[in-house]
């Protein structure tokens, strides 16, 4: 196998290929999945020499190790965490040169939830519907990795970028501020609902993933105690089941749902709410 490829070493609670996802497709019932902090993952890239949509790993709190075959620069960024070669620290959030079958580590989020590994020239497993983004909820692109998954590198672009002086990482939130708009279907809930949504204390809980932020928090009382016909549903979207906790929908959410919209979150808060623990606290901003 060509040496523009990386093997990996241990693979991690949850470590998927991401890049900026593939919008464009609800109508066909694809979500447009993508790194759930886009933000992060083009630092990364840019980092590296890459363009922003290049594919990268994004890891789920403890990380991942891999090998390259051949000599390549990398970055972690993301979530802050441990990073060596060879067992020897290198710099967090800064390009790294790295010789062929040397072993680069990511280790445990210290802080934030989510990694991420660039590498010069991009993952460049085939695309699918013009991404290489893992899908948990379609299933579509490569399945989340698995120990001794190799993995291909495209041709390396750019040159690295210079890093003088540290590069400015977004810290993961200590409280997450979601500013929103109320609707579609605000009108479901009661007015006392909607305070409750603009003035409740929420925090994060330890049940979402790559699908859903779940909240843990006051219960939004309905109004109508019907059930919708399925409706389209957008990133960012804050449905409420019927237990009332409301469900701030990320990457891989379904196209698809009946439960009510009370609100919609605005995509800039996504990437932290990517980056959020469970327990921390969540404050909805209605938007004007």
């Amino acid at each position: 196998m060509t040496d523009r490829a990386i093997a990996v070493v241990r693979a991690g609670a949850l470590t998927t290929v991401q890049d900026l996802g593939r919008p464009g497709f609800a109508h066909l019932g694809v979500p447009r999945s993508g790194a759930l902090d886009p933000h992060a993952a083009r630092l990364a890239n840019r980092l590296v020499g890459n363009p922003a949509h290049a594919a990268v790993l994004e890891t789920t709190v403890d990380g991942c190790a891999v090998r390259p075959r051949g000599p390549v620069t990398a970055v972690v960024g993301g979530a802050p965490c441990p990073v060596t070669v060879d067992g020897r620290p290198v710099a967090w959030g800064a390009p790294v040169r790295m010789a062929p079958g040397s072993l680069l580590e990511a280790g445990r989020a210290t802080s934030g939830v989510r990694s991420y590994l660039a590498f010069a020239g991009g993952i460049a497993v085939d695309p699918v519907l013009g991404s290489r983004s893992t899908d948990l909820l379609s299933g579509l692109g490569p399945p989340p990795l698995t120990d001794g998954t190799v993995l291909p590198l495209g041709a390396s672009g750019g040159p690295p970028a210079r890093v003088d002086g540290g590069v400015p990482w977004p810290a993961p939130p200590a409280e997450l501020v979601l500013r929103m708009r109320f609707g579609p279907r605000a009108d479901w809930f009661s007015e006392t609902a909607a305070r409750t949504l603009a003035t409740g204390r929420y925090r994060v809980s330890a049940a979402g993933n790559r699908i859903g932020l779940r909240l843990d928090g006051p219960a939004l009382e309905r109004t109508l105690s019907g059930e919708l016909p399925s409706e389209g549903m957008v990133l960012g979207a804050v449905q409420v089941p019927p237990d009332g906790l409301p469900v701030l929908f990320l990457a891989d959410h379904p196209t698809t749902g009946g439960y009510p919209v009370v609100a919609v979150v605005d995509p800039r808060d996504l990437g932290a709410a990517a980056q959020a623990v469970p327990g921390t606290p969540v404050r909805f901003v209605p938007g004007r």
